[in-house]
């Protein structure tokens, strides 16, 4: 008999349908109860026989924070939540506070942003990004000054801020490059950081010593506006500063002078705080900020292959076999 699983939502305008494409609810399907339908948060009376019976909940961007009496209430057999999409820490601690597993498709997530980081640091190691906004106004020649201004992609010093998922991806695909790599990460290990082929350094070292930086530090409360003016004003004058992480560690209006102080220095912005950027804010009237609409994360059909990562994730947790991205209280204080 399969057992009884469900999809869960705050909206209905969710992306559920695409993250769970036709190839992954069918694979889903051989072993679970799992209609199409998506549950809501505001109708969970409506469908409290099938909560009832659950042991499965799969969700993506829009999973609700439900309270542990909620949990306890409709829920009574889930024995796992499989999210997905990214960070948990929006609905994880009730789930796990009552020993119901979470299991989060980071690391699938990951596969774009540290796509997307790596390109742009090359990229960047050819003065492609400003260099593309002085050509605009100079023509060709004012690109190609600049772009013989930098040291370009050989021996040059990159700088990893945060070696979790991402950050640790980065690392690992910048060993395919002759670049030196150096990471900061009060808590990942010497040895972790060996075999991405970095070196543990400070902050202060590498904004002052990095041709490249790029931020991917977990998103929390203690991690918020960390880097400051003491940080970027110790940037190399053609250095290019990069955050496809979250715009809430950065204090804006320190980048934006250490940008106006050295207008060869380079910020590429896929986040900022608040997002979409205010009106007012100091970054859009800046040359040498350029700014994405975060799109370094999954989007199209990059979003199905969370889906399958948590229909394998699924699978080996039914099976009784090993999981790769379970989540538990522990790493909610250092994740994402």
């Amino acid at each position: 008999m399969k057992e009884t699983a469900a999809f869960i939502n705050v909206s209905a305008q969710n992306e559920l349908l695409r993250v769970y494409d036709s190839a992954v609810y069918e694979r889903l399907r051989q072993t679970l109860d799992l209609p199409r339908e998506v549950i809501l948060a505001e109708n969970l009376e409506a469908h409290r026989e099938r909560l009832s019976k659950a042991s499965y909940l799969f969700s993506t961007w829009g999973m609700p924070a439900l309270t542990e009496e909620q949990i306890e209430e409709y829920l009574p057999n889930l024995k796992a939540v499989f999210y997905a999409a990214g960070t948990v820490q929006g609905f994880a601690r009730p789930f796990l506070n009552r020993g119901i597993k979470v299991f989060s498709a980071w690391a699938a997530n990951a596969v774009p942003v540290a796509e997307f980081t790596v390109a742009q640091i090359v990229l960047s190691g050819k003065g492609y990004f400003q260099g593309m906004r002085r050509m605009e106004k100079g023509g060709r020649e004012a690109f190609n000054a600049y772009a013989h201004s930098l040291p370009c992609n050989y021996q040059v010093k990159i700088g990893v801020l945060g070696a979790g998922m991402i950050g640790s991806r980065v690392l690992k695909m910048l060993q395919g490059y002759d670049f030196e790599t150096l990471a900061y990460d009060p808590f990942a290990s010497d040895e972790k950081l060996a075999a991405l082929g970095a070196k543990r350094a400070s902050l202060e070292e590498i904004f002052s010593q990095c041709q490249v930086i790029s931020n991917h530090i977990a998103n929390l409360p203690a991690t918020q506006k960390m880097l400051r003016y003491e940080h970027f004003s110790k940037m190399k004058k053609n250095a290019v500063f990069i955050n496809t992480g979250r715009g809430a560690q950065v204090a804006e209006e320190d980048l934006a002078r250490a940008l106006r102080e050295e207008p060869d220095r380079t910020a590429l912005l896929d986040v900022t705080w608040p997002e979409p950027p205010e009106g007012d804010s100091p970054l859009l009237a800046l040359p040498n900020c350029i700014l994405s609409p975060h799109i370094a994360g999954s989007i199209n059909n990059e979003v199905a292959r969370m889906g399958a990562y948590m229909a394998e994730e699924y699978e080996a947790f039914s099976g009784g076999r090993s999981c790769r991205y379970q989540v538990t209280l522990d790493m909610l204080e250092t994740m994402a």
